[in-house]
């Protein structure tokens, strides 16, 4: 018999007759996806794994069945039983032709030859040795998919499944790191739904629903999880905002799940506000921030996004928020694995109940694939010579200005037109790009040479996005963020586009300044990481030898294959016209920053070199 007529008439009977679909709660999921393939170039994609069985009970998968026809060898399947049951993190795998059983438990090493396989219960208490109400009570609440028409991906299940076991097991710090754009939103919103589905509260004892607080750093990820919550029950839903508290001079109450930024909470209370706790930190009771207000254990879980900037670090006020809410079960979300710069983080919540690498997202088709074009300029450094025009600032003579140093104390308008020119030739103008940038006045100058070179002449083609902007940016933004829209068609911004903006038809990372942080690198990277039809890739143009970080052992995704490209020069661009180049936001500067006009002629052309991998 060929392996489908196995299946068929050996194997389907021995797992019914086993109990698989038969016992109460007990499901056999048949042609299991569990990847999608690897994004190629040309479109298509790579082999997805597909795993021939996967043994459901109370809602939690216990193992796989890799599956061959009778005519092969029991052991032909053992190596992708192994496989799938470790991409899954399932404790036990089987393989088969129908007539042999192989049974292999991952967590024990122990493999052998078996006569039938586990009945359901048998395979949940060799998974379970110790039995748990709430983690039953959490496995029976199905997963929400809007009328069934979303599916969570493998990782985010077993992301979940890690954090409410974790939570079934009273801890009450817990980690979760997953790359950028894998979805931590959504894990998190699944998580809230089954504790708010079965009424855990921190007292658990099912007397009322939950009390959930999401809390972020930036507005834009506030809002974003507020309307991915949008399944839970209207009422159930707070935005806290700082205009709202101050007009009705207290904090909300109302509802079951919060959400807020750090900022909001660490805003004085209204004159007058009284903590409605007896029992207040030195923090709270001192200065009366709005987080005071709630008696410390008002939330019984509480969810940090991004928890690596600073939530966690000792030193950052944002610590006495979480130590405030100490009573509280708080999981951190993070995309930066234990690394010198977030130790804290780690020190804090403890290591994660579960890692998912942009690597990982990569090969397994959930994430897209990137190419590095790296660019080489003849004023990549500078030295002042006569020559040259001082236009303003005093010019240090024989001092080497490095990369680190223009835009911030140096600027030179014709090397920032240069790079913008290099891009625009470089990409497709009709595709989405961010430009990072030294500053904010950098990223106005910027924004002004991209609008006066490219082809499109509307206006909003390329637009400023920074902390200066306001509300017009967020708009801005948002407008960038539809894929339905063509304009703003390019974003350029200093550091607050660097994460939680979910756009996911971005095509082009442009890197003007340096980026020294392995984190904000991976977070600018995972920028251009979700998934989009048509985008079989997206490219990141590397200004600043960012590539290096591609070096480092903490790196783990991959760019495509290189692509042999003869470098070419690039003539040097006309001086622009005005551009503003001050942000009166930002603080003065302790020295004036010195502004150079290059020498006309021939011998001052700036040379460039492309290359891509």
């Amino acid at each position: 018999m060929n392996e489908a007529e196995t299946r068929a008439e050996l194997i389907d009977p021995k797992l019914k007759a086993c109990g698989w679909g038969i016992v109460e709660g007990s499901k056999v999921l048949r042609e299991y996806h569990i990847t999608q393939g690897k994004i190629q170039t040309g479109g298509g994609r790579g082999k997805k794994e597909i795993a021939d069985y996967v043994l459901v009970y109370k809602g939690i998968k216990l193992a796989i069945v890799e599956a061959k026809s009778d005519e092969q060898e029991v052991g032909e399947g053992v190596m992708q039983a192994k496989k799938y049951a470790q991409k899954l993190q399932l404790e036990t795998t089987y393989s088969t032709n129908g007539k042999a059983i192989y049974q292999i438990c991952m967590k024990s090493g122990e493999e052998s030859l078996v006569t039938d396989f586990l009945s359901p219960e048998q395979l949940w208490n060799k998974t379970f040795a110790e039995q748990n109400n709430w983690r039953e009570q959490f496995a029976n609440v199905p997963f929400e998919d809007k009328s069934g028409s979303w599916q969570l991906r493998y990782y985010q299940e077993i992301a979940v499944q890690r954090t409410v076991e974790a939570i079934a097991q009273s801890k009450d710090r817990i980690l979760l790191t997953l790359a950028t754009g894998t979805g931590k939103t959504a894990i998190a919103f699944q998580i809230a739904w089954k504790l708010f589905q079965t009424r855990w509260n921190l007292k658990r004892d099912g007397s009322r629903r939950p009390r959930i607080l999401f809390l972020a750093d930036r507005n834009i990820l506030a809002d974003q999880a507020y309307n991915s919550f949008s399944a839970f029950p209207e009422d159930a839903l707070v935005r806290i905002k700082p205009n709202e508290i101050k007009k009705s001079g207290k904090v909300p109450t109302n509802g079951s799940i919060f959400f807020t930024i750090f900022q909001t909470f660490m805003t004085h209370s209204p004159e007058g506000a009284k903590s409605t706790s007896e029992s207040v930190t030195p923090l709270a009771k001192n200065e009366q921030f709005n987080f005071g207000q709630y008696p410390p254990d008002y939330f019984d879980f509480i969810i940090i996004d991004e928890c690596h900037r600073g939530g966690a670090n000792d030193e950052s006020n944002w610590r006495g928020i979480l130590e405030y809410f100490s009573p509280a079960v708080q999981l951190g979300l993070t995309a930066t694995p234990k690394r010198h710069d977030n130790v804290d983080t780690y020190k804090y919540f403890g290591e994660p109940v579960y890692i998912y690498s942009l690597k990982e997202g990569i090969n397994d088709g959930f994430l897209t694939p990137f190419k590095v074009k790296r660019i080489k300029t003849t004023l990549d450094d500078y030295r002042y010579t006569s020559d040259d025009t001082i236009v303003e600032g005093d010019i240090e003579e024989g001092k080497l200005y490095q990369e680190k140093d223009f835009n911030r104390s140096i600027e030179i308008v014709e090397r920032e037109a240069k790079r913008v020119n290099i891009f625009l030739d470089e990409a497709n103008q009709n595709e989405k790009a961010i430009i990072f940038c030294a500053n904010q006045s950098h990223a106005a100058l910027i924004r002004d040479l991209v609008n006066q070179n490219a082809k499109s002449k509307d206006p909003f083609y390329c637009v400023r996005v920074t902390a200066n902007d306001g509300e017009e940016g967020e708009r801005l933004l948002r407008e960038f963020q539809d894929n339905e829209k063509t304009l703003p068609t390019i974003l350029t911004t200093s550091q607050k586009l660097s994460t939680g903006v979910d756009a996911r038809n971005i095509r082009n990372i442009v890197l003007l300044r340096p980026v020294n942080s392995m984190i904000e690198f991976k977070q600018i990277v995972g920028r251009g990481t979700r998934l989009f039809d048509g985008k079989e890739f997206f490219t990141i143009y590397d200004f600043v030898d960012a590539y290096k970080h591609f070096s480092d052992p903490e790196w783990d995704g991959e760019p495509l294959e290189p692509e042999p490209k003869e470098p070419k020069p690039y003539p040097t661009p006309e001086p622009p016209g005005p551009s503003v180049i001050s942000d009166p936001g930002e603080p003065t500067p302790k020295k004036q920053k010195i502004k150079i006009k290059l020498r006309n002629g021939k011998e001052r052309e700036i040379q460039s070199m492309i290359s891509t991998s």
